[in-house]
């Protein structure tokens, strides 16, 4: 059974940083594209960073750029997704993402809160 188990979400100031965490299990994680998304409220979901299965390449949303940073450990399953200078639209439920690269399959997590307000 695959579960993707996201955490580190949670209350900050703008300006602060929040380190979120995907912990990943039943399934090849080498094998594996990792994205986050976001979604706030009475919004569409929209992604945030991603990151091939090999970790060697990345791409993030235009909103994020230079503040976020995503990475992958193979070693212990997990995606992390750095997030600094935080400001008050960055607020939503972040969710992990895994995609199978040889079969299309893709999974979800149940996502974290991110609130950034003073």
């Amino acid at each position: 059974q695959v579960q993707l188990v996201e955490s580190g979400g949670g209350l900050v100031q703008p300006g602060g940083s929040l380190r979120l965490s995907c912990a990943a299990s039943g399934l090849i994680f080498s094998y594996c594209a990792m994205t986050w998304y976001r979604q706030a409220p009475g919004q569409e979901r929209e992604l945030v960073a991603t990151i091939t299965n090999t970790g060697r390449s990345t791409n993030y949303g235009d909103t994020v750029k230079d503040r976020f940073t995503i990475s992958k450990n193979d070693g212990n399953n997990t995606v992390i997704l750095q997030m600094n200078n935080l400001k008050p639209e960055d607020t939503a439920v972040y969710y992990c993402h895994a995609r199978i690269i040889l079969c299309g399959r893709a999974y979800w997590g149940q996502g974290t809160q991110v609130t950034v307000a003073s």
